[in-house]
């Protein structure tokens, strides 16, 4: 019965469907429908209206209804009929209560007649946005009422799709779109009085035309003075502030915040919960690249004799090898100290914050508990090493990034869980400096993030310096027999056994939310469990940010400290101006041997969105320094807008990778091509050269073709 009902309803629809088109052609409603035409016949509409007004206000409310319920272009014009036909009071009562009637019809219709349809099919997909208009329904339609982004008939129709009661839709759109129905009658009333060019610069018409102009900014503060009453509705704002600033965790989005907090002479407190300097400096990028160190010059003195230099012993002395990494990172920290953030202006304090409030954090430390008011907050917390839910992984144990530099013997044999940067550096260090390793991945490759080609000769340096590969193969428990450890993995159908003494796992990161109060102030995350920010970094508190691996979409130490920039001009100064984060030129680097480095889109990325390139590569086999170094292995690929110098994206894959992409961070930053670089003197012999290099093979592929024949002749008529 239903099916039937709504097969009439929707062969009711396309008949008036058609009807409605050929009216519109046939008649040229289209032209009655214009400025031009409604000026033209503005004097018959006043008279029509004079003579027999229930007649006049019945038949154009009948109208503006069904325009807008069939979703007919030329609401606006109608609008403005209304103000120069009724004027500003009858007028804006009729379209006002027209308008959200014919909405509540169009709603109606796509809600009876596809709302299950597209549900059904794409349900999943559409959970979040179902999610947020239950939700946030209310603050999302009156945004697209008052400030209309989107076309007024596309608002209708999407609505229907959405769970959001017809009821609620209708007085949400009645108040939402008064205003500028307001407005634009008002226009009308203005656009009726014109008789002569001189009445164009009357007071009343250039005051509708600024409000035209300027109502879509009056709309968009009115939102966000609704959402934020509603956000802060349950709480007591300070009448003052202890700080202007107060900023949660010191690792590279901590720190750069809390500088420049204190630069600008703004009174700041860090809060740091257990090492300044956070994960980089303690367990990440620093520590890391030191072993990595130590493992290079081992793998060196293994080939010094191809290099003509005898050694007379190469062992390698872990315990030392992990001292001088702590040494290292001793020799860092005062960069970190809360000595010299100190020094600088800035408040450190060692404890554990909690926010309580928007504006107040309670921070417990030895000496008690204090708590602090502040006009902003930044959450810089950053992320700790994932775990994966391994059965029996607890009973033998396991090491993260973060415990295994309290090692001091070197295991027998290792097994690491993850092929990302990470995993990749970690296994090839430890294999260069005598483990035996074996490393686990479950997707078809490692690195998947980068280029078949990049990943490919990293994996094959690996496997040359003693790496077990073992890319395709799920991880599905662990078991302990005895004194012996083993991870069972499956590849296809196969389950296969590996013993090991040390198993590290390196297969991400997650994001430190919990412990902050975040859940309870109801702080929104990400479906991947990072602060969710918008453009500016804030969270949904506007006085809240977050920066860094707890904010992502990147867990780079370089990125956390662009982000804190961003963070701490909008905290302290976004009452005047704010800035939008600027992600379009983010570098990284994977620190293997070889290393990978990349700016902008992979090829592989480029394909999947569907983006034209085209793409010149140089071979490190070919560069002098490179091979007088030994280090003739690797590439630079960029790609470039066909037909054109500039460049989308760059991967180089080869020795020092992560300093020769700067150049093109650079290049891409401000907008310079290929053609630049190649007029830029690069010394000789170098590994920079590269980058000319590249840009000469891209210079030679597009060199004008049809011009060599006339210069070969030119030539030939030179010499005679």
């Amino acid at each position: 019965m239903a099916s039937t009902s709504k097969k009439t309803l929707w062969l009711a629809i396309v008949a008036l469907g058609v009807a409605a088109i050929f009216l519109y052609q046939h008649f040229g409603l289209g032209q009655l429908l214009t400025l031009d035409s409604l000026k033209a016949s503005r004097d018959g509409l006043v008279s029509l209206y004079q003579e027999r007004p229930l007649f006049a206000v019945v038949s154009f409310f009948a109208i503006y209804v069904a325009c807008t319920a069939l979703s007919v272009p030329g609401a606006a014009i109608l609008t403005l009929g209304a103000g120069a036909m009724f004027g500003l009071g009858v007028g804006t009562l009729l379209v006002s209560f027209a308008s959200s009637l014919g909405a509540l019809l169009a709603f109606l219709a796509a809600r009876y007649l596809l709302r299950d349809m597209v549900q059904t099919r794409f349900g999943k997909q559409l959970a979040p946005i179902n999610e947020g208009m239950q939700r946030d329904g209310l603050v999302y339609l009156l945004t697209l009422r008052l400030v209309p982004l989107f076309p007024f008939f596309m608002v209708n129709l999407l609505a229907g799709l959405t769970p959001i009661g017809a009821g609620r839709f209708y007085w949400v759109s009645q108040v939402g779109m008064f205003a500028g129905t307001v407005v634009f009658v008002n226009a009308g009333t203005q656009l009726a009085a014109i008789q002569r060019p001189s009445d164009v610069l009357s007071p009343a018409l250039l005051l509708s035309f600024v409000l035209l102009g300027v109502f879509p900014l009056i709309g968009k503060w009115i939102v966000a003075m609704l959402q934020k009453r509603k956000i802060y509705a349950k709480w007591t704002k300070p009448s003052s502030f202890d700080r202007n600033l107060l900023v949660i965790g010191a690792g590279a989005g901590g720190l750069v915040t809390s500088y420049i907090a204190a630069v600008v002479k703004a009174k700041v407190t860090l809060v740091e919960g257990h090492k300044m300097g956070g994960d980089c400096l303690n367990y990440g990028c620093v520590p890391s690249k030191a072993l990595i160190r130590s493992a290079k010059l081992a793998k060196q003195v293994q080939k010094a004799a191809s290099l003509g230099v005898q050694v007379a012993d190469g062992r390698v002395d872990f315990a030392g090898v992990m001292a001088r990494v702590h040494r290292v990172i001793a020799d860092v920290e005062p960069h970190d100290s809360a000595e010299r953030y100190s020094k600088m202006g800035v408040d450190v304090v060692q404890g554990q914050a909690r926010i309580t409030s928007p504006w107040t954090v309670e921070i417990t430390t030895e000496a008690g508990v204090q708590t602090l008011s502040t006009r902003n907050i930044v959450i810089a917390s950053g992320a700790r090493p994932f775990v994966p839910p391994i059965p029996g992984l607890d009973k033998v144990g396991y090491l993260t990034s973060d415990t295994v530099w309290g090692m001091t013997e070197l295991p027998r044999r290792m097994v690491v869980l993850g092929g990302g940067p990470i995993g990749c550096e970690l296994a090839q260090s430890f294999a260069r400096l005598g483990a035996q390793v074996t490393q686990v991945e479950m997707a078809p490759r490692l690195m998947v993030r980068e280029d078949q080609d990049a990943a490919s000769l990293v994996t094959a340096s690996l496997q040359a310096d003693g790496v077990q590969v073992l890319t395709g193969h799920q991880a599905v428990r662990c078991e302990l027999d005895g004194d012996i450890k083993r991870l069972i993995v499956k590849h296809g159908e196969q389950e296969i056994a590996i013993e090991f003494d040390v198993l590290l796992c390196a297969v991400g990161r997650s994001a430190r939310v919990e412990g902050f109060g975040i859940e309870e102030l109801g702080i929104a995350l990400t479906p991947r469990k990072t602060i969710a920010v918008d453009a500016f970094m804030r969270t949904n508190y506007p006085n809240i940010y977050a920066v860094g691996d707890v904010a992502g979409p990147f867990q780079f130490t370089h990125t956390a400290a662009h982000q804190a920039w961003y963070a701490a001009v909008n905290a302290l100064f976004g009452r005047f101006k704010r800035f939008k984060v600027d992600y379009s030129v983010i570098p990284w680097a994977t620190f293997t041997d070889p290393e990978v480095a990349r700016v902008g889109l992979s090829e592989d990325e480029a394909k999947t969105q569907g983006i034209a390139y085209e793409v010149v590569k140089f071979e490190f086999e070919e560069l002098d320094r490179a091979i007088a170094d030994g280090t003739a292995h690797g590439f630079i690929k960029v790609l470039t807008v066909p037909g054109k110098d500039k460049i989308l994206g760059v991967t180089i894959v080869g020795e020092h990778a992560g300093d020769l992409l700067a150049e093109y961070v650079l290049a891409m930053k401000h907008g310079l091509g290929l053609n630049k670089i190649l007029g830029t003197i690069h010394t000789y012999p170098t590994l920079a050269e590269a980058n000319k290099y590249v840009a000469g093979e891209w210079k030679r592929a597009h060199a004008p073709q049809k011009i060599m024949p006339w210069l070969e002749r030119l030539h030939a008529w030179e010499r005679g």
